[in-house]
Formats: C-alpha cells, structure tokens, sequence
C-alpha cells in the first residue's frame, strides 16, 4: 500500500503538470512551483499548494522532484536558488529532467556532502505518457534509494534501475537517440510515399502490425498525417539531447553516424524557426527540401 509522502514538484511545464496530477490523485501532498506562475496555478485546483518559491516549495518535502528544462535550469534552481540548502537532511530529491550525464553525477556528488539523496531518473513517453500514468522511468543511483520512492514512481509510470549515478541520463540519452532516428525515418518515408503516389494516411494504416510497427509510428505518424504539430516534445529539445548525445560520443571516440546525420536535419529544423514545432515536425523540413512537383 502506498504511503502519502510530502513531496515538491519544481517545474510545471508540459511534462511537469500532468506529473503532479499523478501524484496528487495517488493520494500525496504535493506542493508546487513554476518560474511562470501561470503555469503552476490550474494546478491548485486538483490540490496542489502554490509556492512563490522554489525554495518554500522543498523546505517540508521528503521527496523533491525536478522537471526541468536542461541542466543550467537544475543546476540554477538546486545551487543558486538554494533549493539544497532549504531541503530537509535525509530528503531524496528525483530529478526527472533530460540533462548531460557528468552534471547528473555532479548533482548527486554535491548533495551527498548535504546529506540528501540524489536519482537521475529521466522519463520517455511524452506528455500522453505523463497524463496516462504510463511513462518509462530510467533511474540512476543507489539500489536502496530508489527503492524508498518506488511506490511513488509508480504513480507515474515504469520504472528501472539502470546503474549508478548518471545512467538514467545515458539510458534517456540512447532513447533520444532512437527517437530521433526514427522520426527522421518515418518522415522520410512520408515523403516517398506521397511522391509515388500512394496515401500517407492509408500507408500508416497498412504497415500497423508489421515490422515498423513503433510508438513513433502510433503517435507521430498520426500528428505527420494530420499535420498537428503542436508540440509534445519540441524539436529544440530534441536537439539539446542530440547535441549531448554527440558531446557523449566524442568524450567516448565513438562514430554514429545516423545519429550525426539526424541531428544535423534538427538543427537545420530549428534554424529555420522549427525550435518551438513538435519534433515530428522534421517532416516539414524535409517538405522543404523536397517541393512537390
């Protein structure tokens, strides 16, 4: 049985949200924070308590949860604000932001010396996942930590213990990979497609089942066929994970060159104003490459 924990939530964007929904409805008393306090307050009325900081918001929380936009955005909140120095000794904090693997374990160096407890523990499955109570968690750190908040992840989705310190980061870091591979491919194949003169709607439709089948090809090929790219995941934020992929790569002398060459269409993507577009929005990019005759 789950026990109701006091728990913070600092960050209440498109994935953040629907996480402190999760949590409240299992039952925890869940203070929230947003650097745009618009963002935070719909969430009063599911019975979250609003903090005017991020810093009110962990100082009586057991568990501290992050949900951040990049690295600078945690290292900013935790160190500057002083968000370590106001959590209780002994709290855990979860940070479920996408962030470089060394800063992680930088993180979880530098709150150890305060006596708290540090997962990097990213998630996968976009805001659906978020919402549905479905996300895949990629959890690094101690064995016996995550196990004191299991209970509570299991609000949010599935969770693994996939190494020490940081290998949450490169687990989400590998699935970036995969996801971005695989929306160039399908959008790729979007475009042959209608080329040669068959439907993109009924291609879809006829490979369902088969080898292609993917959670890709369920949700971002239905956005490239109805052309909704309101994003879930920005295409910016797809490249900061791939930027970090190919920065991991280089410090490992590794050569991937699908992820390179991906890459290289999303920060073409995002040049061109993409940045604040879905990430399945790449098949815009590759329409403009390739004018319909």
């Amino acid at each position: 049985m789950t026990r109701a924990r006091s728990i913070a939530l600092l960050g209440t964007g498109l994935m953040g949200a629907p996480m402190a929904r999760r949590l409240l409805q299992a039952g925890h008393a869940v203070t929230v924070w947003n650097r745009d306090p618009a963002k935070a307050e719909p969430l009063q009325a599911a019975g979250a308590r609003l903090a005017p900081t991020a810093t009110e918001a962990v100082r009586e929380a057991e568990v501290v949860f992050t949900m951040l936009t990049n690295g600078d955005a945690v290292e900013d909140v935790l160190f500057h604000q002083g968000c370590v120095k106001a959590m209780q000794s002994g709290a855990i904090l979860v940070d479920t932001s996408s962030i470089a693997p060394p800063m992680a374990r930088d993180h979880a160096r530098r709150l150890a010396l305060e006596g708290l407890s540090h997962l990097d523990a990213p998630v996968s499955g976009g805001v659906v996942g978020a919402e549905a109570g479905t996300l895949a968690i990629m959890a690094g750190g101690e064995a016996a930590v995550l196990d004191g908040v299991r209970d509570i992840l299991a609000a949010l989705g599935r969770v693994t213990h996939v190494g020490p310190s940081g290998a949450g980061q490169v687990c989400k870091l590998a699935n970036q990979q995969i996801v971005a591979v695989t929306i160039g491919a399908l959008a790729e194949a979007m475009i042959l497609v209608e080329a040669g003169g068959a439907s993109r709607q009924a291609f879809r439709e006829a490979i369902r089942g088969g080898f292609a089948e993917s959670r890709i090809l369920e949700l971002h090929g239905a956005r490239m066929v109805s052309r909704d790219f309101a994003p879930g995941g920005t295409a910016r934020n797809q490249l900061k994970d791939l930027d970090a992929v190919a920065a991991m790569a280089g410090a490992l002398s590794l050569t991937l060159p699908l992820t390179e060459q991906v890459r290289q269409a999303f920060s073409d993507f995002v040049r061109e104003s993409g940045g604040e577009q879905d990430h399945s929005g790449l098949l815009l990019h590759l329409e403009h490459k390739n004018p319909r005759r």
